[in-house]
C-alpha cells in the first residue's frame, strides 16, 4: 500500500495510538480521534490525497456519518494538493494553525557547498558566527534539556506549550525521529541554548520542533541546529528538508511571520497546501468548547 505523506503512515498511527488517542482507516485514509470532556471527540485526517474526497465519492460521507454516531462535534481535514469540492457539508476555514498552509523546502540533492550558496546572505552568516562562538551541536535524547528550553521559548513567544510526554512520544514512536541540541560551552561545561526535533519519512527530512534560549541569541544557534540537521538528513539518504510552516506569501499578518523570516534565511523553494477545513457537526458543543480553551489556555 502506497503512503503519500508522514500523516497518512503507520508510522503516524502509532504516535497517535501512543497519546491514547483511536486511530480509524478508511480507504486508507487515516482519522485520528481525540476524545475531550462528556465523551465528545474532534475527528481529523491530515494531506489526504485530492482524488480521496471527490465528489463522487462516499468516503466523506462515510466519515461524518460515523462521526456523528461517536458524538463528534467537529471534523477536520486538510488536502495533499489545491483542489475545488462541491461536497454536501457547510465548511469553514478552521483556524488552528496546527496543519502548515505553506512550507520551504531545501533540495538535499544538492552538495553541501551548494545548499549553502542558495541560502540568503545572513543565514550563511548566521551559520559561521555561530561556530566562530564554538557552539556544539550534538545528537541527543534527553528531552528535559529540550523541554526546558521550550518552556522558555513558550514563555517569550507567548504560546501554550506540548507536555513534555509529548514531545517524548514524538522520539519513541516515530523510528526515524530525531533530536539535536546545540550547547555553548562554559566553565568546562556544555550549556544547552537551543534544541531542535525532526523526523525522516522516506526521503524527506522534516523539521517539527524548535526551542531556543533568548539569553544566547546572539550566538545563533538555531542556525547552526538547522544546518547540521539538513546534514544529518542528507547524509540519511534524504533528497530534501521540509522546514514545516511558514505564512503563506498572500498572508503577511499570519501568526507565523516571525518564524518565517527566520527560515526565509535558509532559501528553498515555497510549496503551498490547501488550508484546513472544519465541518461543525454539533455547534453548541463546539461554541461551549471554544470558550473554555479560550479562559484556561
Amino acid at each position: 500500500m502506497r503512503y503519500m505523506n508522514l500523516w497518512q503512515s503507520p508510522q503516524w498511527q502509532k504516535y497517535q495510538e501512543s497519546l491514547g488517542r483511536e486511530v480509524r482507516q478508511y480507504d486508507s485514509s487515516l482519522v485520528v480521534i481525540d476524545r475531550t470532556t462528556g465523551g465528545y471527540s474532534t475527528w481529523e485526517t491530515t494531506r489526504v490525497e485530492s482524488c480521496k474526497l471527490k465528489m463522487d465519492s462516499d468516503l466523506i460521507k462515510t466519515i461524518v456519518e460515523d462521526a456523528k454516531k461517536d458524538k463528534c462535534f467537529a471534523l477536520y481535514f486538510s488536502l495533499e494538493r489545491n483542489k475545488t469540492f462541491n461536497l454536501p457539508f457547510t465548511t469553514f476555514n478552521s483556524f488552528r494553525h496546527i496543519v502548515p498552509e505553506a512550507t520551504r523546502i531545501i533540495d538535499l540533492t544538492k552538495s553541501e557547498d551548494e545548499i549553502l550558496a542558495q541560502m540568503k546572505q545572513k543565514g550563511r552568516y548566521n551559520i559561521k558566527v555561530a561556530m566562530k562562538h564554538d557552539v556544539v551541536v550534538k545528537k541527543s535524547t534527553d528531552v528535559d534539556d529540550f523541554y526546558e528550553l521550550i518552556k522558555k521559548t513558550s514563555a517569550r513567544d507567548q504560546f501554550k506549550p506540548l507536555s513534555k510526554d509529548r514531545y517524548e512520544a514524538f522520539l519513541n514512536n516515530l523510528g526515524s525521529s530525531f533530536m539535536f541540541i546545540a550547547y555553548t560551552p562554559i566553565e568546562h561545561c556544555l550549556l544547552p541554548i537551543a534544541g531542535l526535533i525532526g523526523v525522516i519519512y522516506k526521503d524527506q527530512g522534516i523539521y517539527y520542533y524548535g526551542a531556543s534560549s533568548y539569553e544566547h541569541r546572539n550566538l545563533m544557534a538555531p542556525y547552526l541546529l538547522q544546518w547540521e540537521a539538513m546534514k544529518y538528513c542528507k547524509s540519511n539518504g534524504c533528497t530534501s528538508y521540509d522546514l514545516f510552516g511558514i505564512a503563506p506569501p498572500e498572508k503577511p499578518d499570519h501568526p507565523w511571520k516571525g518564524v518565517s523570516e527566520f527560515k526565509e534565511k535558509f532559501g528553498g523553494s515555497i510549496v503551498s497546501y490547501p488550508e484546513e477545513k472544519i465541518i461543525v457537526l454539533k455547534p453548541l458543543i463546539y461554541n461551549l468548547i471554544q470558550i473554555k480553551r479560550k479562559l484556561f489556555k
